[in-house]
């Protein structure tokens, strides 16, 4: 597990910033995606939980995405 510290923590920082130049709906899409798959990885412990996951968060971010513009 500690040799995983640094390359997961390396790997998120780049993954931060790259998210300058992203609209308000990529963000969110972005972040549900993520919440989702994490809480799918460890809900479940599966490659198929995580991904289960995944798209349901981003799911949830378009739809949230929606409702703040008005659209939903």
């Amino acid at each position: 597990m500690r040799k995983l510290l640094l390359p997961v923590t390396l790997a998120a920082a780049l993954g931060l910033g790259a998210c300058e130049n992203m609209t308000d709906t990529q963000k969110r899409v972005g972040v549900g995606a993520a919440g989702g798959a994490a809480l799918g990885a460890v809900t479940t412990g599966s490659a198929t939980g995580t991904l289960t996951g995944g798209a349901l968060g981003a799911g949830a971010g378009y739809l949230y995405d929606r409702y703040e513009e008005g659209k939903l």
